[in-house]
């Protein structure tokens, strides 16, 4: 689907990365970002403390928990969101404090997170979030917070258990940050959370829609739902988006010349359909249901990347993509993320995506299965990556060529 031939002839005359900065540039505005994340016996990791960028790679073998670790996101924007649920339900929904806590670690059942969120990757944080929780030792009991603390600047604003929770210890199986009468100090850190998007896009449930019919997953982060989350938009909004992915997918594919919205005659249900230029008859554009997978991706993509003002997930974006574009995909997150207010978090297998020059150490985490559970660490921790990095080589070269039983992307 994707040519790689027309892609190279084009980089010649103008710059991909360019044209995606011309795309997607908006007025600058202020970046928050979440700079620093700590937990203890979350998943398969005992302990993580590392520093977090506005791109942020997230690379190790198959099992070593890139998507739990992604999963610590998901969790506090499940405790926020607005439609209900809370602390309780997000953790009931991954099995329980027993599947969440770390059993590499028996003797310290306490599961704790700490985020600190601020306007850039090196400046102090402005907010500091952290929360403990255990399994109620009580049979058929809720499970309840050994600890709740929010700090603004450095002046502490939350200290929990504090005397009302030992007067009533009930109030220990609710956060306070999912209580609008006691969160009114730190709200922006709910709304920022709140925000929070995981994008695992599954082509197959867009185009055979009509045919699975099946229960969505809740907060359908396989895009089940994904047309009728473009529909909701203001068209005008919507509209101006679209326009920006059918410039972008105009590089990407081959006499691609134009994507639509529409809403089917008799059903009402909405739609996207492209049209090209080589297509036998350009009356009528052909619609999601017969997009390849990679087209569908890149649209799911491009979405996220333009509604987004908090954080976003991205796991394996590379999947059923063309080379030439899984090698654009790390400057135009980085084009997104200096022009909206985005951080972008992005687990992958695929060393072509980390082929640009512009990705340093810091930018990347390598996660290193070890008998007592994963360990977290910046690849800027690594001497030797840091030498070979300063002497030319590419992230996805040395990766590949670092340990490849455990940190290599070729599995």
């Amino acid at each position: 689907m994707f040519d790689l031939e027309l892609i190279s002839e084009w980089w010649y005359n103008y710059s991909i990365g360019e044209c995606f900065y011309n795309l997607f540039a908006v007025k600058r505005i202020k970046i928050v970002i979440i700079n620093r994340l700590i937990a203890k016996n979350w998943r398969n990791f005992r302990q993580i403390d590392v520093p977090l960028r506005e791109r942020q790679f997230i690379i190790g073998p198959n099992a070593s928990g890139k998507s739990n670790l992604l999963d610590i996101f998901r969790f506090l924007r499940d405790i926020v969101k607005v439609d209900g649920g809370g602390f309780q339900k997000a953790v009931k929904v991954r099995g329980g404090v027993s599947k969440i806590r770390c059993l590499a670690a028996p003797h310290d059942a306490e599961v704790s997170i700490e985020l600190h969120i601020a306007e850039a990757a090196d400046t102090p944080a402005t907010w500091r979030y952290t929360l403990g929780f255990l399994k109620c030792p009580q049979a058929h009991q809720h499970t309840y917070i050994t600890h709740e603390r929010v700090w603004k600047d450095d002046e502490l604003l939350l200290l929990r258990p504090d005397n009302f929770d030992k007067d009533d210890p009930t109030r220990l199986t609710q956060t306070a940050l999912e209580q609008s009468a006691t969160n009114a100090k730190f709200r922006e850190i709910s709304s920022f959370l709140r925000n929070v998007t995981y994008l695992h896009l599954v082509p197959q449930f867009i185009q055979y829609a009509d045919a699975i019919q099946g229960k969505v997953v809740e907060e359908d982060p396989f895009g089940q739902m994904f047309l009728d989350r473009i529909a909701s938009v203001h068209p005008s909004t919507r509209r101006s988006r679209l326009k920006k992915i059918e410039h972008a997918l105009k590089i990407a594919i081959p006499h691609f010349e134009k994507l639509e919205f529409v809403r089917d005659k008799t059903t009402g249900k909405p739609h996207l359909e492209a049209y090209s230029t080589h297509w036998r008859s350009n009356k009528n554009g052909l619609r999601e249901d017969h997009f390849s997978d990679g087209m569908l991706r890149l649209v799911g993509l491009f979405w996220s990347l333009l509604e987004n003002d908090s954080v976003i997930l991205l796991e394996e974006p590379e999947l059923s993509l063309n080379l030439g574009i899984v090698s654009q995909l790390a400057p135009m997150i980085s084009i997104m993320g200096r022009n909206r207010r985005c951080q972008v978090l992005v687990s992958t297998q695929s060393d072509t995506l980390l082929t640009e020059p512009g990705i340093d150490g810091r930018e990347v985490l390598m996660l290193i299965p070890d008998r007592i559970g994963t360990l977290v660490k910046p690849a800027s921790d690594f001497e030797d990556v840091c030498t070979l990095l300063k002497n030319g080589f590419t992230v996805g070269e040395i990766v590949l060529t670092r340990n490849a039983e455990q940190l290599s992307l070729i599995e």
